[in-house]
């Protein structure tokens, strides 16, 4: 299988066993924002497919971008690399970039960072542990 394919299916996979899980348990201690339910099956525009789906989709293509930046790193580095960018890029991006281009206002940083960054470093994480496990 090619190398894009497989960092793809790690992503894509992440978000169901890494960051979505993280979003619950966020949830069950009271400390997700409201609008953000784990495993969401509402629609999103414009293809309707389930929330979840759509952000899977997008996992593994951060997991390609993300293997470029991170594809000669090792050790601590890599582990480090993987659950840092995921919960700052990804979190940044999702706080500043991805409101303005559904044309909703950004939220307040302070009140969506510290969520965002735990369930994207739990993405990160799971991401390059799906890597080293599918590597050997």
């Amino acid at each position: 299988m090619p190398r894009i394919a497989i960092v793809f299916a790690a992503g894509f996979l992440a978000v169901l066993i890494g960051h979505q899980p993280m979003a619950a348990a966020l949830d069950a201690l009271g400390l997700a924002p409201a609008g953000f339910p784990p495993y969401s099956l509402d629609p999103v525009p414009p293809l309707r497919v389930p929330t979840v789906i759509s952000k899977a989709f997008w996992g593994g293509l951060w997991a390609i971008l993300l293997d470029l930046i991170l594809r000669r790193s090792s050790g601590a580095s890599y582990w480090v690399g993987w659950t840092v960018l995921g919960a700052v890029a990804l979190s940044l991006v999702a706080i500043f970039v991805v409101p303005v281009l559904k044309g909703k206002p950004v939220p307040v940083f302070a009140d969506l960072f510290p969520f965002a960054a735990a369930v994207n470093a739990a993405w990160g994480l799971v991401t390059a542990a799906l890597l080293t496990f599918w590597r050997r």
